[in-house]
């Protein structure tokens, strides 16, 4: 056999026994007259020693010859070490080496193989089989997997059942871009990659499997950054005869669960607000909200005088950034230039230092008096040792801008506690989104979101007003599921293709298999998705959903180890019946 025990399991118990153990090298040390070897698994590490008094002479000359990263196999006595090392859990033992077999010599790893290595990124990213000995990446996987156990053991127990859905799907255009796979037996037609399985697990609720889950590879051609891939992994649930409460009920729950189970917090109900108390306090649908720097709105307050910038301006509204007043000119300057990047868009930003005697210095002294000061203050509830950062102009470009000036803020404050968890639902958004490009609407969630039964009536005559039967689960200022409650009635979900821009013809093309499928009795039902790599992230402590996978993609869509994509041979493009310009 290959070893008898990990190099992660022995211990004092283990002393004056024989033990066989295998793995890579991680480190040899040559003292002339002893040898240590750092012998790695998945498990662990395990100290390996030769020594000239007790070690054959010609398995002693054999230990010098390794190298980091061979593969070896050792036979050993188990040995007390005269120097505990309390780092690690086989710190008391080591072994004493009688024979070793190198089953595999390895070249000289391009970066150091340890917690703290000297590759870049890159460099990692295209040997990410070996970025995957180190112990931070490879505990990483260990914990995904073990939060995906848990996701399962939980809804098995809330009587749902896991079903595979298809991969090769039918292309929508709706939502993001799809990627496309050619059938070669079909030619001219193509197959999409599920963005979603949406439609397939509405299909399973009018089969009558009640409650659904998979943890499924999803698709979505999009432009990538930290927290998104091209392809994905979610938590996709359904649930029948079912409304709202009993959703947020059942998630929340889980949500609790592995918050209790992982960090050891328990929580009660988490708080809910709608979709437009959450603009209006923190500019954004999906708030961290474990800190303040909760918005002010100061029309009201601001438009009386004679700033011209502040009285033509849809919105004035500020922030009070805790202990900021200390800020010099020259770092409320660069916060001005921050928030001016095209990135951001604003067309500059008013400041008022809250001076710790209760006075006030702002940028707009020229136009408004300490009285007027002061109720901006209080309006934000700025404290003295405070800066009031405000904002103003067209509302909808305003709030999402003071949103990313006031997370920015947080950072650099390090207000966003990696260790802190502040969970929110987030109800009520609007159905439906006006889009002056194309002139007509788009759905904000998906075409099959129920509206709120008491908003029906509006569908005829002020559809943009319409809110959604929709939530989303928000975690530390990110969404890591959403979900609603579904249309289910033919002529419900005729009249929302009718809203959206379909023909009758384009509806019945596009998604006739399921108003098909409404003929034969279709549930009430509703459901969630969580995003499985963002929450892995998250409950690890990091918001980079790279470090959670174990063959990422760049942030071009690159898998650079395996240099994809590529092109492909001509034969295979004919035969797809692909001809490249």
């Amino acid at each position: 056999m290959y070893r008898t025990h990990t190099c992660g399991e022995l211990r004092a118990t283990n002393v004056n026994t024989t033990t066989t153990l295998s793995g890579w090298v991680q480190r040899v040390r040559n003292k002339g007259f002893m040898i240590w070897v750092d012998l790695r698994d998945r498990y662990g590490i395990t100290q390996l020693i030769f020594d000239e008094q007790r070690t054959d002479a010609a398995l002693f000359e054999q230990a010098k010859s390794l190298s980091r990263e061979d593969v070896i196999q050792v036979v050993g006595t188990v040995i007390a070490r005269e120097a505990v090392n309390t780092n690690i859990p086989t710190g008391e033992v080591e072994v004493l080496v009688q024979s070793l077999t190198l089953l595999n010599p390895s070249e000289v790893p391009p970066f150091t193989i340890e917690d703290n290595t000297d590759g870049g990124e890159d460099l990692r990213m295209k040997y990410r089989y070996l970025d995957l000995r180190r112990t931070p990446v490879r505990e990483n996987l260990i914990f995904r997997h073990k939060v995906a156990m848990m996701v399962r053991n939980y809804l098995s127990g809330e009587g749902f059942i896991e079903v595979e859905t298809p991969v090769l799907i039918k292309s929508t255009p709706e939502g993001a871009r799809d990627f496309v796979v050619p059938s070669r037996m079909n030619a001219g037609e193509f197959y999409a990659l599920p963005q979603s399985p949406q439609t397939f697990k509405q299909l399973l609720m009018v089969g009558g499997l009640d409650r659904y889950f998979q943890i499924v590879k999803c698709f979505r051609d999009e432009d990538l950054r930290a927290d998104r891939q091209p392809e994905f992994t979610q938590i996709d649930c359904e649930l029948s005869f079912v409304e709202q409460e009993d959703i947020l009920n059942i998630f929340e729950g889980m949500t609790k669960y592995l918050l209790k189970e992982l960090k050891g917090l328990t929580f009660d109900k988490f708080p809910r607000i709608t979709y437009a108390e959450a603009m209006r306090r923190y500019g954004n649908d999906k708030p961290d909200i474990r800190f303040g720097m909760e918005f002010g709105e100061l029309n009201d307050l601001a438009q009386h005088r004679d700033f011209k910038v502040f009285n033509e301006a849809e919105l004035v509204v500020g922030i009070a950034v805790p202990g900021a007043n200390s800020y010099t000119r020259k770092e409320i300057d660069a916060l001005v230039e921050w928030v001016k990047r095209p990135q951001i868009g604003a067309s500059g930003m008013v400041y008022v230092k809250c001076n710790e005697d209760g006075s006030f210095k702002s940028s707009v002294d020229k136009f408004y008096n300490e009285d007027d000061l002061r109720a901006w203050a209080e309006r934000t509830g700025a404290k003295a040792g405070d800066l009031i950062c405000i904002l103003s102009g067209k509302a909808d470009k305003v709030r999402p801008q003071l949103s990313a000036l006031r997370m920015e803020l947080a950072e650099r404050l390090d207000l966003r506690k990696a260790d802190e968890y502040a969970p929110l639902w987030v109800i009520d958004f609007p159905l439906l989104e006006w889009d002056e490009e194309s002139g007509r609407y788009h759905a904000m969630h998906h075409p099959f979101t129920s509206p709120k039964p008491e908003d029906i009536p509006l569908l005829d005559t002020d559809p943009g007003k319409v809110r959604a039967n929709a939530y989303d689960l928000v975690l530390n200022g990110n969404e890591i599921g959403g979900g609603s409650i579904r249309i289910f009635n033919q002529e419900l979900q005729a009249k929302m293709f009718s809203l959206l821009g379909f023909t009758p013809e384009q509806a019945q093309a596009q998604f006739g298999f399921l108003m098909n499928a409404f003929k034969y009795g279709a549930p009430p039902h509703g459901g969630i998705a969580f995003g499985f790599d963002r929450l892995v992230a998250i409950l690890g402590g990091q918001e980079t959903i790279r470090d959670f996978i174990a063959f990422p993609k760049n942030n071009s869509g690159r898998d650079v180890m395996i240099d994809a994509p590529s092109p492909i041979d001509e034969v295979q493009l004919k035969e797809l019946h692909i001809v490249l310009e």
